[in-house]
């Protein structure tokens, strides 16, 4: 089986909206429901986990309605930090979950999905244990001080990936990691790949068919609504 963990607790605080940017409506809809639809018709997914903050889960049952996601099988809440949300959408999906099923981690963030780069995600998980959709560096890739603000070498591009939605891992090898890790440790890594890659599980790699766009900053969703009919054509 294969499950998507759409994650969208977040604030958005460095969006500086009224409301998080998962919730922004484009065309009358909130971002979130394209994403969610998506993977709702999708033949590679069998069941959809949303973690989201606790004042949104109405919301979110509401467009599940609307939408009639029926692959949507638990909304839970986020915690306090990314990795903690992350333990809470592993633990709603306990009950349901096999050992050597397929755990897609998608920020609702990305707005976007990639199905034929998910078909060879899932297979390399299958194959390796963990993967990601990347974003290859096609310009010149500098290292910078940080208090300076100055350039100190070029770091070769080849070797450089920036990482895109989703991650993916078995649902036990990840199950074991959060719950059985520290607080601290968890806290330390915001990613899960980053987690994974700390427990000594391997990730392929999956370049990805859609520009890696991320909405952090209100610029973003302007960039996205110019994209949005080649990431969901109506």
């Amino acid at each position: 089986m294969n499950i998507v963990m759409l994650m969208m607790a977040g604030s958005g605080v460095r969006f500086g909206a009224d409301i998080p940017k998962q919730f922004v409506e484009v065309k009358g809809r909130p971002i979130f429901s394209y994403i969610l639809n998506a993977y709702n018709q999708s033949e590679l997914i069998d069941r959809i986990v949303i973690v989201t903050h606790k004042n949104w889960i109405d919301y979110v049952e509401e467009w599940k309605e609307t939408l009639k996601a029926h692959k949507l099988s638990v909304i839970t809440s986020g915690g306090d930090s990314r990795s903690a949300s992350v333990k809470n959408g592993l633990l709603a999906m306990k009950d349901f979950a096999a050992e050597d099923d397929v755990v897609l981690i998608h920020d609702a963030t990305h707005p976007y999905v990639d199905e034929e780069g998910n078909e060879k995600i899932i297979q390399a998980v299958k194959e390796c244990g963990g993967a990601t959709l990347g974003q290859r560096q096609y310009d010149t890739v500098y290292q910078m001080n940080e208090e300076t603000h100055m350039l100190e070498k070029v770091v070769p591009r080849e070797k450089i990936v920036s990482g895109a939605s989703p991650e993916a891992f078995r649902f036990g090898d990840l199950y074991r990691i959060y719950t059985r890790a520290s607080r601290e440790e968890l806290d330390s890594m915001t990613s899960a790949g980053a987690i994974a890659l700390h427990y000594g599980i391997p990730m392929k790699v999956i370049g990805a068919n859609v520009i890696n766009l991320k909405i952090t900053y209100k610029n973003d969703m302007e960039t996205f609504k110019g994209m949005f009919h080649s990431y969901f054509p109506q």
